[in-house]
């Protein structure tokens, strides 16, 4: 479901796969090569969420704000693991956002980092570059080898491209 909502409508990107049953709605500005996936909601209802290009967000993530105080800013490169929350807090560029792990509002996540699959970033968290943060709370545990961010981050994020494509593929 793509929905206009307070006389804003979701802007979507060239080369883009929307499943079915993915919700986007509001004030939802989606760059090139993006994919959402199956029960997942993008709601820019109360404020703004930007998703940059290659950005995928896989199946059941929640992509959310805080009315007037807090937008989603997303960068390029950016895979959002099933099941994720990430609310009001910018993601930058070339960041892996593990399955079931909750960002939370005016969080900021640096460039070339991971975050664990079940961390929860709490209000405010500072996750610097090139660092993995774990834990609830989360903490950093360590710094990403290039081998780790090239072959993870990377990885992920080009093999969403290609699945992408086979849905595409079908229609």
């Amino acid at each position: 479901m793509i929905k206009t909502v307070r006389g804003k409508t979701p802007v979507i990107g060239t080369d883009c796969f929307i499943a079915e049953n993915a919700t986007i709605v509001g004030e939802v500005v989606m760059g090139n090569q993006c994919s959402i996936w199956f029960n997942t909601v993008l709601r820019g209802d109360v404020h703004y969420i930007k998703l940059g290009n290659k950005v995928n967000v896989q199946d059941g993530a929640v992509i959310h704000c805080t009315y007037q105080k807090s937008p989603t800013i997303i960068g390029d490169n950016v895979s959002i693991g099933h099941n994720a929350i990430v609310h009001g807090c910018t993601v930058k560029d070339n960041v892996l956002v593990g399955m079931g792990s909750i960002i939370m509002d005016d969080c900021i996540v640096e460039s070339n980092s991971i975050i664990a699959a079940g961390a929860v970033l709490t209000k405010g968290t500072h996750v610097p570059e090139g660092t993995i943060f774990a834990g609830m709370p989360a903490k950093k545990i360590k710094d990403i080898s290039p081998e780790l961010s090239s072959g993870e981050i990377n990885r992920i994020a080009e093999a969403y491209i290609m699945y992408s494509g086979w849905f595409k593929d079908e229609e």
